[in-house]
């Protein structure tokens, strides 16, 4: 009797806690605390894999080299040459000093070409002259065979006049076509005193070319 009382006033109970919303609440703890428990779980440690090396490229195709024939027997090889080797010790024979520097040569001044000097000017040259007043050279004699056959012409003489301004020698240059003319004006230039040519103011011998002219009037 006393356990019906018991399951009765259990359900009593019950209905008025569901009523109330007191078991629902109860209810909604304890089954959110285990799902919470259950959901919240600590992440376990990843471990990465390391990665794979990448696949090794195709080994490239070697053309095999052509076996060598062993030497002949009868060729020896050539013996190795000695390496010389540096040594920084100097020998104790060795020669040693200092090189004083030599002075530097005297510049020479470059030679002068003819072409490029100045050129000397020529001395100014005075030739010699017969027609000077204070000479009184008198005209040339006019030979009478000469007049009377109508000889006409003109000579031209080359007269040697020395410094002393006196012919020294003459000689004809150009005949007039009558030898007495030319003649008679050999004579006359021979005869005749000259003004010496000069030589940069100095009277010098000189040739001069002197002219006779004959004219009937």
């Amino acid at each position: 009797m006393a356990l019906m009382l018991c399951v009765v006033l259990l359900h009593v109970l019950g209905l008025w806690a569901l009523q109330s919303g007191l078991l629902l609440r109860a209810v909604e703890a304890v089954v959110s605390v285990d799902v919470i428990s259950e959901l919240v779980e600590l992440p376990k440690p990843r471990v990465e894999q390391p990665p794979a090396p990448p696949p090794s490229p195709p080994k490239a195709l070697q053309k095999p080299m052509p076996s060598q024939p062993a030497p002949s027997p009868s060729v020896a090889a050539p013996a190795a040459l000695p390496v010389a080797i540096a040594d920084a010790t100097p020998a104790p024979n060795a020669v040693s000093g200092v090189t004083a520097p030599q002075a530097a040569a005297p510049l020479l001044a470059a030679p002068v070409s003819p072409s490029t000097a100045s050129p000397v000017p020529a001395p100014r040259v005075e030739l010699p002259s017969s027609d000077a007043d204070y000479l009184h050279n008198p005209k040339p004699e006019y030979p009478g065979q000469s007049r009377r056959r109508a000889e006409q012409g003109k000579v031209l003489l080359r007269v040697f006049i020395g410094a002393d301004g006196l012919a020294q020698k003459a000689e004809i240059k150009t005949s007039s076509g009558f030898a007495r003319l030319d003649q008679a004006a050999l004579a006359t230039v021979l005869a005749w005193r000259y003004a010496p040519g000069k030589r940069a103011g100095v009277p010098e011998a000189m040739w001069f070319d002197v002219p006779i002219n004959f004219v009937l009037e």
